[in-house]
């Protein structure tokens, strides 16, 4: 079964053009993958009234990012290391994907990651919030390492799911629920 990141590569590979098989981004880490993509998936819980984050993270890139800017050689699939690299996701996320309900910022809890093959997978949940008619996401993740960066979002909300994508400089997109 093809991983959520796999499938959002074959569907960007197709749209794009540059279909290459996947085959070959499993075959080791000297081979770079061709698109600077991550997949975040928005699902709202109507029972708790929350919005649960899970944001997919090609783990090369996010080991770049997190060294560069904090100065650190970054691991992110060393147990020794995960403490340590827990607090540096928290605070790179922290400050790189926003949410805000009816044009109030939504206050997102860090849960944690974990490495999901060639993805690390970062998880949040936001505070509670109810009557939700406009949902506006702001990310810039990873696009202080690449200026070709896209960031995929899969909205569920109330049975209805929504697509959508920021393409580097883009930062912002609202949606009408």
């Amino acid at each position: 079964m093809l991983s959520f990141l796999h499938h959002s590569l074959l569907i960007c590979y197709a749209i794009t053009g540059m279909f290459k098989p996947l085959a070959a981004a499993d075959a080791g880490n000297s081979l770079k993958h061709p698109l600077h993509l991550s997949a975040t998936e928005l699902n709202y819980n109507l029972k708790e009234s929350t919005m649960e984050v899970s944001c997919r993270i090609f783990t090369d890139d996010f080991e770049d990012i997190l060294s560069k800017k904090y100065k650190v050689k970054a691991d992110l699939s060393l147990e020794s290391k995960h403490k340590e690299m827990d607090q540096l996701v928290r605070k790179y996320i922290g400050a790189h994907l926003q949410l805000a309900a009816n044009g109030k910022v939504l206050p997102l809890n860090y849960i944690g990651f974990e490495k999901d093959n060639e993805a690390v997978v970062v998880y949040l949940e936001s505070a509670k919030v109810k009557n939700i008619v406009k949902l506006e996401t702001t990310s810039t993740v990873l696009y202080d390492l690449f200026d070709d960066q896209t960031n995929i979002f899969h909205l569920t909300f109330k049975g209805n799911r929504h697509s959508f994508k920021l393409t580097y400089p883009d930062k912002r997109v609202a949606s009408s629920l």
